[in-house]
């Protein structure tokens, strides 16, 4: 009996069935291992329950594990919306992945702004998006080179902030990195999380957190919803821009595509 427990053990264990590493350490446990012991004993009826644990979430639908390429062991789910897409293995170093997430909310926040613009922008004037610029109706207060040289100037000043902070985060809190004496709390890191600023500046709604006696106080649970609906938005809208370029390169509108 004892020898039939075992091999059963052995083929759930199998990673044909449980598709993964962490399913077979679970099953090879001492937990397991009471399973077959007690199956072995006659005086005893009692078995031990393994609790199963949740499958994580798939990138790709009806898969629920598979080795790293469904399920990288570099990815442990830590990150806000990690369903262990990683088929290059571009985040198997530690630095890497922090950079690549950092990345990857910029890029999702600018083209999440881009999306809502070019639909509020195009319905406005009638104008394609990628025609704005070059319109002769419109409204340009200021020439190219002036509007060129106040980006870079302050795109340059936020960006080098942002840079620094990454490499050497809360170093630009302090009261002598802003031009100004008073906004260096505005830009302290309230949440104490990469790329999440939060506080007075950073969230004015307290969607992420509440004032208590002028003070930022983190609400976590409502963080964490916060980042894995951001970054889901974000994903959409860097699709919807490389879908836009197709578009622009035929000619086409994202209003025009939609019969507006």
């Amino acid at each position: 009996m004892a020898a039939t427990s075992a091999a059963i053990l052995n083929g759930l264990g199998s990673s044909f069935l449980t598709g993964g590493k962490k399913s077979q350490a679970l099953l090879s446990s001492p937990v397991a291992a009471r399973v077959g012991s007690s199956s072995s004993s006659s005086s005893s009826k009692r078995f031990d329950v393994v609790a199963a644990l949740p499958p994580k979430k798939s990138w790709i639908p009806a898969v629920r594990g598979g080795g790293n390429l469904v399920d990288p062991e570099w990815l442990d789910g830590s990150l806000p919306g990690d369903y262990g897409f990683d088929p290059l293995g571009l985040g198997k170093d530690p630095a890497f992945l922090k950079w690549y997430r950092e990345a990857e909310l910029i890029h999702g926040r600018w083209a999440m702004a881009a999306v809502v613009g070019i639909f509020v922008g195009q319905a406005w004037s009638g104008i394609p998006w990628f025609e704005a610029g070059a319109d002769p109706g419109a409204i340009a207060p200021f020439s190219f080179g002036t509007l060129l040289g106040t980006q870079l100037l302050l795109m340059g000043w936020v960006e080098s902030k942002r840079w620094v902070d990454f490499f050497n985060p809360d170093s630009q809190s302090v009261e002598w990195a802003t031009p100004w004496s008073r906004t260096s709390e505005n830009f302290a890191n309230a949440t104490g999380e990469q790329g999440y600023p939060g506080g007075k500046f950073f969230d004015p709604l307290g969607l992420a957190g509440t004032l208590q006696n002028g003070v930022y106080v983190v609400d976590s649970d409502k963080l964490d919803r916060l980042k894995v609906a951001e970054i889901k938005h974000a994903r959409l809208a860097m699709i919807a821009m490389l879908i836009f370029y197709f578009e622009a390169g035929q000619g086409k509108t994202p209003l025009g595509a939609l019969g507006l």
